[in-house]
C-alpha cells in the first residue's frame, strides 16, 4: 500500500508532488479558489466621478453628505494651494452586490463646483474586489492609471496649484514601487478653497453607488499647506443615506483620522 504510493508520487515528479501538496492551499473555506483582485478598467474608470453631493449641516462643525467622508479645511478664495495624505489602501469585503469606494486628497469641490483629485478606489463587481488609481478634474470623469493597487499598499498622494492656472497631482504607491504625477488645467472657476482628505461612495453613471464594504481606512498626514489639516479647524463629513449612516470619521488628530463603513446606502 505505502509502496504503491511512493511510486505514484515518483511518477509525478517534484513538480506535480509540489503541485498536489500546495494545491488545498489555492482555496478557502468553503472550497472556493481565493482569486487575486483585479485591477480596475479604463472603461469603468471613465464612467465614474466624485464631486460632493447632498451637503447639509449636521453642527457647527459637522455636516452630511451623501457620498463623502472625512475632512474638509475651508476658507476664502485663494486659501489653499496644496493638500496632502497618506493611507494604506483598505481590503474591501465583496458578496453579491456591486459596489465602489474611493479614497483621496482634493482642492476645492465643497462650495463650488470645481474640484482637482487623486486616489484610488476598491470596488466589488461580480463578487470580485477590484482595485485601481486615478486623478480627475471636474467636470471631467476620472481619468485611471494603468498600475497595480492591492490592499494593504501604502499611499502617498497630493495637489498642488502651481499658480499659472494649472494642477499638480501626484500618487504614489511605495509598496508597489510606483509613483505618477499628471498636470492639468485647473476647474473652470476654481477657487482654492476648500481642501479635503475623503472617503467616498463613487459616483457611477450620474448615480451613487452603494459604497463597498472597507472596513476602516486610515488616513496619515493630512496638511494644506504644509499645515496639519487640524490646524484649520476643518468640518467633518459624515456620509448618510436612507436615514442611516454609512461611513463615520473619527477624531481628527492633526493630520491623522480613521474613517469607518458603516451601511451600503
Amino acid at each position: 500500500m505505502h509502496h504503491r504510493t511512493f511510486v505514484r508520487l515518483a511518477a509525478l515528479g517534484a513538480a506535480g508532488v509540489t503541485a498536489l501538496f500546495a494545491a488545498p492551499a489555492a482555496f478557502a473555506a468553503g472550497g472556493t479558489a481565493t482569486a487575486a483582485p483585479l485591477q480596475v478598467s479604463a472603461k469603468l474608470a471613465h464612467q465614474e466621478s466624485h464631486g460632493l453631493q447632498s451637503l447639509s449641516r449636521r453642527s457647527n462643525t459637522s455636516v452630511e453628505s451623501s457620498n463623502w467622508s472625512g475632512y474638509a479645511a475651508t476658507g476664502s478664495d485663494g486659501e489653499f494651494t496644496s493638500v496632502s495624505a497618506s493611507w494604506v489602501q483598505p481590503t474591501v469585503t465583496c458578496g453579491s452586490k456591486t459596489t465602489y469606494s474611493s479614497y483621496w486628497v482634493g482642492l476645492d469641490g465643497y462650495s463650488n463646483s470645481a474640484l482637482e483629485q487623486t486616489g484610488t478606489e476598491a470596488d466589488c463587481i461580480g463578487r470580485r474586489a477590484e482595485y485601481g488609481a486615478w486623478w480627475e478634474v471636474l467636470p471631467a470623469s476620472e481619468t485611471d492609471y494603468s498600475v497595480t493597487v492591492e490592499p494593504g499598499d501604502s499611499l502617498t498622494a497630493s495637489v498642488v496649484d502651481n499658480g499659472n492656472g494649472t494642477f499638480t497631482m501626484t500618487l504614489t504607491d511605495s509598496t508597489e514601487g510606483w509613483s505618477k504625477s499628471t498636470t492639468a488645467d485647473g476647474s473652470s472657476g476654481y477657487e482654492d478653497s476648500s481642501a479635503e482628505v475623503i472617503a467616498e461612495a463613487t459616483e457611477v453613471n450620474g448615480s451613487i453607488a452603494k459604497l463597498s464594504d472597507f472596513g476602516t481606512v486610515n488616513f496619515t498626514g493630512a496638511t494644506a499647506d504644509g499645515n496639519t489639516l487640524s490646524s484649520y479647524s476643518p468640518n467633518e463629513i459624515v456620509m448618510a443615506g436612507n436615514s442611516d449612516i454609512k461611513a463615520q470619521p473619527g477624531t481628527l488628530s492633526g493630520g491623522d483620522f480613521s474613517d469607518t463603513w458603516e451601511n451600503y446606502s
